[in-house]
């Protein structure tokens, strides 16, 4: 027997079409869930405040980092390689915004 994938009418309300901005993304988890905490910091601001919260299984971050895994290698094939610099300024180990900490608590 054959599975046929099911079509969903995705729709989008005019707020969340217009989208928010983020440089800044604050990842935790626990034993069932992924929760990703997106946020705009603005250079010499000593604070910010979340945007946006999303709360998925780890089955779907895993999956979502695939999707986007793979929507980045198109974008680079059609535009070149996304260039990272360093951190405010273009310095580099002073990282503010996406990144991934090493076990000393650091941003790599």
């Amino acid at each position: 027997m054959e599975i046929k994938p099911q079509q969903i009418n995705i729709e989008i309300g005019e707020k969340e079409a217009e989208g928010i901005y983020s440089n800044l993304v604050m990842i935790a988890h626990s034993a069932t869930e992924i929760i990703l905490d997106f946020a705009r910091i603005m250079p010499g601001a000593p604070k910010t405040r979340v945007q946006a919260r999303i709360i998925m299984t780890p089955t779907h971050a895993k999956l979502l980092q695939k999707t986007l895994d793979d929507n980045l290698k198109k974008f680079e094939k059609q535009f070149g390689e996304i260039k990272i610099i360093g951190g405010p300024d273009g310095m580099q180990g002073k990282s503010i915004g996406f990144g991934t900490p090493d076990p000393n608590g650091e941003e790599k």
